[in-house]
Order: structure tokens, then sequence, then C-alpha cells
């Protein structure tokens, strides 16, 4: 089969020849139908100080956004057939740990990351372990199915114990308008927040349009409002702050930010990984502000994805998770997905398994 691998500790990837995976006795083989582009693929493309300490197996077959179509079952699978489409819950998880037995699988002792630790899904097909194979609607939209990781990891940093009560009626920020950025903005409109507020380095234009277009009644760049966010944002709640701060950027001056425009009492997700350590006042951010803070890793497994499922159900939330994907190219041409993403081009990327 074709595949796009990492065959050297270097940039770029090759588009390969390798074997189709053989399935163990719990596994799944899927014909990919569709794949997108996450933040961690660039990273591993581009080869950055990440990817440099994280990635241990070389050559990887790396990706791990997608849906398809199972076509082999191991001899012990009893919940997935031939012919189920499915996508990938991408935490490979032992299933007896201490966190595992408490509910809380989705941050496993022993966990695997699929397209990081073990081959993913940039290739004709992969193989699962029946647990990760999440049944997705037949008619839904493969290019949508293949979004359903990233989305349930918006889902997980908007509803990280299922408060809804603390989305629906209130005033909630997202700082950063990466895809899942943008996907969290649609998340918390359509659970009837007040006021959205989305902040942006400013240097991607269209992914700023789009927060506009999902629902953002404001829509805040660094580049352009810099030391006055917090105080338009303050401005724009009478003062109050906003209720919840979804961190979905990585930058250390967003994650300042998130806590001086929260009100006091209010709750903080982080989601967004940062290079490298920093100072930060947790005194005053956290502390005398009683604010609730949740460290977002991966979606709860399960309840995160009967989330999105239900979400998904609904066809106006379906079009506005369909706009967020702006562009749609045959996987031969990844090099120029990447291109698009890394010269804040794009949104996210869906790739189609056209190999030649």
């Amino acid at each position: 089969m074709f595949a796009v691998v990492k065959t050297g500790r270097k940039p770029g990837a090759e588009i390969r020849r390798v074997d189709v995976p053989k399935i163990g006795k719990n596994e799944v083989l899927v014909e990919v139908k569709a794949c997108s582009i996450c933040g961690t693929d660039v990273h591993i493309w581009e080869w950055n100080e990440w990817a440099q300490s994280r990635i241990k197996k070389i050559p990887l077959i790396f990706g791990h956004e997608f849906a398809g179509k199972v076509v082999e079952v191991g001899a012990d699978v009893t919940t997935v057939s031939v012919g189920d489409m499915v996508s990938a819950e991408t935490h490979i998880v032992d299933g007896t740990c201490y966190q595992c037995r408490t509910d809380r699988m989705h941050v496993c002792q022993n966990m695997k990351i699929l397209g990081v630790d073990t081959d993913g899904v940039f290739a004709e097909y992969v193989a699962l372990p029946e647990r990760n194979a999440w049944k997705n609607d037949p008619h839904l939209d493969p290019a949508i199915a293949s979004v359903q990781e990233p989305l349930g990891n918006a889902v997980q940093t908007v509803l990280p114990k299922d408060h809804v009560e603390d989305i629906a009626g209130k005033n909630v920020a997202v700082l950063g308008c990466g895809p899942i950025g943008l996907m969290a903005i649609a998340v918390v409109r359509t659970l009837g927040a007040a006021k959205v507020f989305a902040t942006a380095g400013g240097y991607n234009r269209i992914r700023m349009e789009l927060a506009k277009k999902l629902g953002a009644d404001m829509v805040l760049s660094a580049r352009e409002h810099g030391e006055n966010i917090v105080k338009i944002i303050r401005d724009a709640t009478d003062g109050n702050g906003v209720d919840v701060a979804l961190e979905m950027s990585g930058a250390p001056s967003a994650l300042r930010q998130a806590f001086e425009m929260l009100t006091p009492g209010g709750r903080v997700s982080m989601l967004g990984i940062f290079n490298r350590p920093f100072e930060f006042d947790f005194n005053n951010a956290v502390i005398f502000k009683a604010a609730t803070v949740y460290g977002i890793s991966g979606r709860r497994m399960f309840q995160t994805w009967y989330q999105v499922k239900g979400l998904l159900s609904k066809p106006d939330f379906r079009d506005k998770i369909a706009s967020i994907i702006t562009h749609r190219l045959p996987i031969r041409d990844i090099a120029k997905g990447m291109e698009l993403i890394t010269t804040k081009q794009a949104a996210k990327i869906v790739l189609s398994p056209e190999w030649s």
C-alpha cells in the first residue's frame, strides 16, 4: 500500500510503498476514506523541537485524524463489523491501569498515540484496536467524520465535566482561532453562550473571518489590539469579565489574558500546548480569584464521543464544522497542504485517498 512515511529525523516525509498492516485478534483493518492534517502532523513534518524529543519510532507512518471503512476484523472482535464506517479514538490505552479503571481512560498511564507512537492513518489502510474504532453514521460525510477527533478536543475543553450550565447564558472567551478553537466557538454558540469573544494572533485572516461566521460576537487580534484585549472584553461585559475562558493557543500572553479577563469564581480550560516553561502569577490569577482550572488532554472515552455525535446530528452544526474545512486535497499533495497551513492560508485541510 501507499503511505506517507517519516523516514528520517529531518524535515519532510516520503510517499512510499509499504506492507498492509497485519491485524491481531482484537484489531480491525480500516481502508482510509478521508484524513485530515493536525498541528501535531505539522510538527512532525517540520521536525521541530517537540517532534525531535517526542518521536521515538522512525520510520513512522504519521497522521491520526481519519474516517474509513472496516475491511477485516480480528478473530475476537465482536462490536465492529466489515463494512462499518469508523473513525479513531487516537489514545490507545491498556484498559487495566488505575486511570483506566477509574473512568479516566483518556489519561491512561501507559497510553500510546496513533500516528505518534504507532503507525497512523496517512496510508491506504490502518490497523486499530477494536476499542478505538468509533462507529460513524454511514451517511456522515467522511471529511466531517475525519475531524471528529479534534472536534472532541473542542467539546472536552468546553465541557470537561458536562457542565452545560456554565456555558448557557454565560460569557465565554476562546483564546486561539486554530481549527480546534474555531470548533469551540461553534460548540459554545450551539450550547447557548450569551456572548462569545475570540482572540487570535492576527496573522491568519481566514481563521479570523471564520470565527465571526461561526458565531463569535467579537474577534480581537494581538496584532491589532495588543494589550487592550482584556479591557475591550471587560468593557463589553459590564466590567465583569468572562465566566469561562478557553485557552487554545499555547501562547503565554494568551494564558495571562485568559485569567485577567476571567470573572472571579470563573473557569479556565487549557488545551493549548506551550513551547517551554514560563513564569506565571498563580496568586492573583488563580488563588485569589477562586478560579477553577481544567487541563485538557484528549477526549473522555467515550463520553465526549457521544457528545460529538449529538452535536453532529444537528444540520446547522454540521454545516459550521464543514465550513472550517477550507481545503480538500489529494493526499499525494500533502506537502502543499503543509505549506498552506504554515503560511496561514488555511483553517482545516482534509486529504482524500488519491495517491497517483
